[in-house]
């Protein structure tokens, strides 16, 4: 990885950054109705490659919210706000395919509960949340 620690956009993490998000699995994921409605639940994710991942199932609100505006928001923090990331930016919906298979290994290798309740391909979609913006405290420099 290049010492900038560059994710292949606009928006770069620190190795501080990278780390925390690496070190966690829960956060607040945040998405809004068409309308603008705020939506806010507590989910396990995944940060891989620059990007943060959480898995959820059909008919939740927070995919129908996504379907009608493609923008969340991941906040997570260390339990006591002594450090704390807030990441925000368009989302990708991921039903099948190669890289389904991917982050379902993933989620797997990483979240005891994926292997507690497993899922097969089509059951949950993965939403992938691309970062365009990010504020936090806690991690030093941005």
């Amino acid at each position: 990885m290049p010492a900038e620690f560059s994710t292949k956009r606009a928006v770069r993490f620190s190795k501080a950054e990278i780390d925390f998000l690496v070190s966690n699995e829960m956060c607040r994921f945040a998405t809004a109705s068409g309308e603008g409605t705020p939506h806010i639940v507590p989910v396990s994710y995944v940060w891989d490659d620059g990007y943060a991942y959480i898995v959820t199932d059909y008919g939740t609100k927070k995919l129908k919210n996504l379907k009608e505006n493609q923008q969340a928001a991941v906040l997570v923090d260390s339990g006591d706000t002594r450090k704390l990331l807030l990441i925000s930016g368009p989302v990708e919906i991921i039903e099948k395919g190669e890289e389904y298979k991917r982050l379902y290994k993933l989620f797997y290798s990483k979240l005891s509960w994926v292997k507690r309740d497993p899922w097969k391909e089509g059951e949950a979609p993965f939403v992938k949340i691309t970062p365009t913006f990010k504020t936090g405290w806690g991690l030093g420099k941005r």
